[in-house]
């Protein structure tokens, strides 16, 4: 069979696929595979291989050099051999995992986890879940019409601290909340460009930009560097802004805003990218206020925090940090401030492992994981409809429950974006 029809034929057999995969051999492990074999994609498989329950058996990227080390990472850690592959496509033809972590860029989420559940996979994806937000309502569709357990990786819903400081915030202890500010602040200069170059030998340049537009290498872009290029990512809000979204999203009961407005800009940056340097967004919910501010510069010890949510509310204010864990400061001066340590994994400072675990037993016993596909495209498309709004340049209204954006036929065309030919668009 030529390579060619070997992929349309897997696609086809994907879309007929709908029964759930029975646990793999030998030893009752379920058959793993890694799309996108850089650092935080490792950071994934190395929890998976630690968790005891999955035989790794393929890794694609289409950078050899990532492959290679992911490679060299899974058998120190299991002593397994997975085959190596460059297209997602073939791998999943070929090796029929049942479980399958995608970790590329953002621009690459879509496809490969549409691909996946269609080929009767469970899917654990990387945040922000989508590049646009019809791409993440085309990854829901896919998940639900298949059956799939699809656990996004917004790992801070199985942070201890983040559990705990919810239940403090749902017990009433803060009182009634009329606002919450979310925010990263990061430090840096202005920079200065880095100049294109041919790619590095090993790397696909044209399969790692995929759908999106296809521009000359920058060494700035691959490996670490994309989320600040737009046609790739969303910034720091697509970055950031997703993780503190989820939090206020757990938080209350909406679905999210229905007014959203963005100012943004670069004022300080200097060194040829392109997403925005400082933000600030608005985010008018039926009973609160959100707001959203980052800026890449600037972050030093004129303020408590440099990243998280404050919660405001009519007995205190509420801090949801990351490294520094949380803290409820009273509007009662007499009362004591109550702080909460965390209790984060390393490297990076994260909770995959307990992530994972849910994912695990969210496959078992056939329920949905705490950071569901629907939970993290909620997220998801706050942050995005942030960029929206900052894109368009003027306030969006956002109906939640149909997921469309009011009266205002241009904004509505960003919802989407084309995808460079072959691609295709999905449709959800």
């Amino acid at each position: 069979m030529k390579r060619r029809d070997l992929l349309t034929s897997s696609l086809g057999a994907g879309l007929a696929f709908n029964a759930v995969p029975v646990l793999g051999q030998p030893g009752g492990k379920y058959r793993t595979a890694l799309i996108g074999s850089g650092w935080w994609g490792t950071n994934i498989l190395r929890c998976a291989i630690e968790a005891g329950e999955s035989r790794v058996v393929g890794l694609c990227d289409v950078d050899e050099n990532q492959l290679n080390a992911a490679m060299v990472e899974v058998e120190k850690l299991s002593g397994e051999k997975p085959k190596r592959y460059r297209d997602y496509r073939e791998l999943l033809e070929r090796e029929k995992p049942e479980i399958v972590i995608v970790a590329t860029p953002d621009h690459w989420h879509a496809l490969p986890t549409i691909a996946a559940v269609r080929a009767g996979a469970h899917v654990y994806v990387e945040k922000p879940i989508s590049h646009t937000i019809n791409e993440g309502k085309a990854m829901v569709k896919a998940a639900r019409d298949t059956g799939r357990v699809v656990q996004v990786g917004t790992h801070r819903r199985a942070s201890p601290h983040c559990r705990s400081g919810m239940q403090f915030l749902k017990s009433g202890k803060v009182g009634k909340i009329g606002m919450v500010r979310t925010f990263a602040h990061s430090g840096g200069g202005a920079g200065r460009p880095t100049p294109d170059s041919e790619p590095p030998a090993g790397l696909d340049w044209n399969m790692w930009c995929g759908p999106a537009a296809h521009r000359p290498f920058n060494s700035a872009i691959h490996p670490k560097g994309f989320r600040r290029f737009l046609e790739y990512a969303n910034g720091t809000l697509g970055d950031w802004g997703i993780h503190w979204m989820d939090q206020v999203l757990w938080w209350t009961e909406e679905k999210g805003p229905r007014n959203v407005f963005s100012t943004a800009g670069r004022f300080i940056k200097e060194d040829g990218t392109d997403a925005p340097d400082t933000q600030a967004v608005t985010y008018e919910l039926e009973s609160f206020t959100c707001t959203w501010e980052h800026r890449q510069y600037a972050a030093n010890e004129a303020e408590k925090a440099s990243i998280g949510a404050y919660f405001y509310g009519t007995e205190g204010t509420f801090h949801m940090g990351w490294r520094d864990g949380w803290t409820f400061y009273p509007a009662n001066k007499g009362q004591p401030v109550i702080h909460e340590e965390p209790k984060l994994n390393q490297p990076d400072g994260q909770n995959i492992r307990e992530l994972w675990a849910d994912f695990l037993q969210a496959i078992k016993t056939n329920r949905r994981p705490m950071c569901d596909i629907e939970t993290g495209h909620r997220a998801t498309v706050m942050a995005l409809l942030g960029m929206l709004s900052w894109r368009a340049g003027r306030s969006v209204r956002w109906d939640p429950d149909k997921e469309v954006i009011i009266g205002d036929p241009e904004a509505s065309r960003l919802l989407s974006r084309p995808y460079r030919a072959p691609w295709q668009y999905p449709k959800g």
